[in-house]
């Protein structure tokens, strides 16, 4: 086998498991219970793909992934290890990482706009009702009318105040803006200014260059989101921003067909944050998105304490599967364990299910892809030791990795050019009412504008593929 564009993921004294690039944009997952060694995981396939010359994105849930940015260290466990594994190339050595934090403390800021964002994942971050939802999508189609930038959150404030104030004249085209409505709204809006949202939405944005670059050298750049404050205290800001992230790439990238690597990987950690509670339109797209975004070169790995947080149709398209030890101290433990056993294909002489719960920290049952995209048997292995350091920076080495970064600068000033704010402001100075858009004078509900103001807000592929999605469930035939 041409090894090349591989890695290793783990082996035993006898054979190793490797993970190829031409089959690494097919998706992965990496599965087990607390303590099993799924964090170590995910740092070998990041520190794999960053040696094969492809950029990572991942989310470091708990701060230990930082330790990617420096060579491992001596450690008895690791020599044990690789006492039983044959990996002659083995050698310490850090990846290149760039550190990345919604709050923009602990790394680059992180922001996008709210019409970038757009009011699908909006609504879904803001934990809204239907009805309040629809009045949602009015508002971003009457900033499209009025022409109105929606960037922050006081944005949209802004524009709600203005809707709740001028309501009668506005109805005639835009349907029924409910007071009660808007108020909830605005009362989600200060949920998530506590959380952080604040900081999140707002100029300059992220440029998906900057998560794709390789070095000179040929390791693709590792990109962290430290997520530890995050998921804690602001879960759907972390599901909507990733979410965000994936629908900006499968809408700027263009289609690549079948290449030796993947242009880019994307961890997905604590997945089952994503699904949970998620609408069926969502979970649909969710779908599709992890469908189409591998033409695009991009490859998707998803963890998770348990493989069955994933759906079942988000399953059915994972290449790479890792499987760490699972519990089964109850009767559902022992059926999920049964239905994790079942996903795999069989080896023969190995007990998948029995296997499951006797595995030890490190070990995994894992499946990878052969050359024609068939899954493999599975098999018992050892995972390989990172030969980055296994634990987080201290606060000197990671302000040292921030000082040192090629983005110093670019992200950390914030922009605030004229948006709904302030020319609403300027219209309130001077009393001027709200003028309806030159146009037909139907009467549209909320609904109507969600559908008919739903591709612009959006403004991406995505974003059509959504209302073309939802047009009959909220419609039936009318178009």
């Amino acid at each position: 086998m041409n090894t090349q564009h591989t890695f290793v993921v783990g082996g035993s004294a006898d054979a190793v498991v490797r993970q190829t690039g031409p089959m690494s944009n097919r998706h992965g997952m990496i599965a087990g219970a607390t303590g099993t060694g799924k964090t170590v995981t995910l740092q070998v396939l990041a520190e794999g793909f960053s040696r094969m010359g492809v950029p990572v994105f991942a989310a470091d849930i708990k701060g230990d992934l930082s330790g990617l940015a420096l060579a491992g260290r001596p450690h008895p466990k690791i020599t044990e290890r690789l006492a039983r594994l044959s990996l002659p190339n083995y050698q310490p050595r850090p990846c290149p990482v760039l550190l990345w934090d919604i709050y923009g403390e602990t790394g680059h800021p992180v922001r996008t706009t709210l019409s970038e964002m757009g009011p699908l994942l909006l609504a879904r971050l803001l934990e809204l009702s239907e009805t309040q939802e629809g009045v949602l999508y009015a508002a971003f189609r009457i900033a499209d009318d009025q022409g109105l930038l929606m960037l922050d959150l006081k944005d949209l404030r802004a524009m709600l105040n203005w809707m709740k104030d001028n309501a009668r004249t506005l109805q005639g085209t835009y349907g029924n803006l409910a007071a009660a409505s808007i108020g909830a709204i605005q009362r989600r809006l200060l949920v998530l200014e506590e959380q952080g949202g604040e900081r999140f939405f707002g100029e300059p944005t992220l440029r998906l260059d900057d998560l794709m670059q390789v070095e000179a050298s040929g390791n693709g750049v590792i990109s962290l989101l430290d997520a530890t404050r995050l998921v804690a205290q602001a879960p759907r800001v972390y599901t909507a921003f990733l979410l965000w992230l994936l629908a900006e790439l499968l809408e700027q990238l263009p289609e690549q067909g079948d290449a030796e690597r993947p242009r880019m990987v994307f961890f997905f950690d604590e997945a089952h944050l994503l699904f949970d509670r998620a609408p069926r339109v969502l979970l649909d797209k969710i779908e599709q998105v992890v469908r189409l975004i591998r033409s695009k070169g991009v490859g998707i790995y998803f963890i998770s304490q348990n493989p069955m947080d994933i759906p079942d149709t988000v399953l059915g398209q994972l290449g790479l599967k890792v499987q760490h030890a699972l519990r089964a101290f109850t009767p559902k433990d022992r059926k999920a364990v049964k239905m994790v056993a079942e996903n795999f294909r069989q080896s023969p002489g190995l007990d998948t299910e029995q296997a499951i719960t006797d595995l030890g920290i490190g070990e995994a049952l894992v499946s990878t892809l052969d050359g024609s995209g068939a899954p493999t048997p599975v098999q018992r292995v050892l995972i390989c030791p990172p030969e980055s350091r296994i634990g987080p920076l201290n606060e000197a080495e990671r302000r040292e990795l921030l000082q040192s970064s090629p983005l110093r600068g670019r992200y950390e000033q914030t922009l605030d050019r004229e948006s709904a704010f302030e020319i609403l402001k300027a219209r309130a100075d001077t009393a001027q009412p709200a003028q309806p858009p030159a146009r037909s004078s139907r009467r549209s509900s909320p609904g109507e504008a969600l559908i008919t103001s739903a591709a612009r807000a959006i403004g991406s592929q995505l974003g059509r593929q959504i209302i073309r999605g939802i047009l009959g469930s909220l419609f039936g035939s009318r178009r």
